[in-house]
């Protein structure tokens, strides 16, 4: 074995053809296993990385799209690349900061989801993802992402900065807060609409979009809340120590306040926003009826099916709620797009 090892050194892996049987048998044994130990490592390497991309929340990348380009949209500047391009760039550095806030929660609340029946699943309570790893990560990625954003666009670092901030702040005390929880969660959504301004000049961009971006988003964490303490029952204090502030008929009141007001705030949008007008009218009113149908059947979601638990994977499998969604927005695609292109055909 120990002449086997030596020759093996020496040719640098190379079997030499005038080795004995039993010494090149032994050479090509040494040789498999060290392939199998570097395959091993591979894949431990391959497993982590995956574990960080998931612990990332890549469903969670749906709320940049959402939540990111309205500014673009509502401007009617979709269909410019300039404007395009920079927004989607925001967006990008915007799924960095987050997925980072998302491994730094996971950091401070591994016990906690080990305890959860879904959550112990996750990379970090499984095993799957290294400690080490995703402190590393949690602390030199939203580092580049700043810098990034500063070399760029230094109105969109501002607003990465103090979204870090508030999840910090979220993290480690404001999640322990009662109602200041969902108000916290609820201005990362706002802070995201306000990237996707900042980096554009907006010349249409009604104060209303703001309104609705952020009680739409409190529709759906009260909804989220709300779905997590019926579904964990006896054990929602040991996933989110919070809940003992809440109850099912507060939550329930809060979340038939938030959708009211989120329909109300729509369509006085509607009704102010000079975006499309003829004779007089506002046509983005045609456009109400879809967003009645999303609250409601989202309301339906969560008290009839018992779903809204986790909003991203409802957006990305729901088939009824994504057709309405495309509906909507062709609509609007329609009324700031291609309608005043017929209006002034000559």
């Amino acid at each position: 074995m120990g002449t086997c090892l030596i020759r093996h050194n020496i040719n640098h892996g190379l079997i030499v053809p005038t080795l004995p049987p039993s010494t090149r048998a032994c050479c090509h044994s040494v040789l498999f296993y060290n392939l199998l130990r570097a395959a091993n490592t591979w894949s431990k390497h391959v497993q982590a990385l995956s574990g960080l991309i998931r612990t990332m929340r890549p469903r969670q990348w749906t709320k940049n799209i959402l939540f990111v380009f309205p500014a673009l949209i509502f401007d009617g500047q979709l269909f410019e690349l300039t404007p395009f391009l920079r927004v989607t760039f925001a967006a990008l550095l915007l799924i960095l900061a987050s997925g980072s806030v998302y491994i730094m929660n996971d950091l401070v609340d591994i016990e906690k989801d080990r305890a959860h029946p879904r959550k112990k699943n996750r990379p970090l309570p499984s095993g799957q993802l290294p400690v080490p790893l995703a402190i590393g990560t949690a602390i030199t990625l939203p580092i580049i992402t700043v810098l990034i954003a500063f070399a760029w666009e230094p109105n969109l670092a501002a607003v990465l900065i103090t979204y870090l901030i508030v999840q910090v702040a979220y993290s480690f005390y404001l999640k322990n807060v009662v109602i200041l929880d969902v108000l916290t969660v609820t201005a990362g959504f706002m802070l995201r609409v306000i990237a996707g301004v900042v980096v554009i000049d907006v010349a249409n961009f009604s104060p209303w979009l703001y309104a609705c971006s952020g009680l739409l988003a409190l529709f759906l964490i009260v909804g989220k809340r709300r779905q997590e303490y019926v579904q964990l029952g006896e054990h929602a204090l040991n996933t989110r120590p919070i809940f003992k502030n809440y109850n099912l008929p507060l939550l329930d009141d809060m979340l038939r306040m938030v959708m009211t007001s989120t329909f109300i705030t729509y369509v006085l949008y509607t009704i102010e926003t000079d975006t499309v007008k003829m004779l007089d009218v506002n046509l983005t009113l045609l456009t109400v009826p879809f967003v009645i149908y999303g609250l409601f059947y989202y309301m339906y979601l969560i008290h009839v099916k018992g779903e809204g638990g986790a909003p991203d994977e409802v957006l990305l499998t729901d088939r009824n709620l994504q057709i309405d969604i495309a509906l909507w927005g062709l609509t609007f695609v329609f009324l700031i797009y291609l309608l005043p292109a017929i209006i002034n055909q000559p």
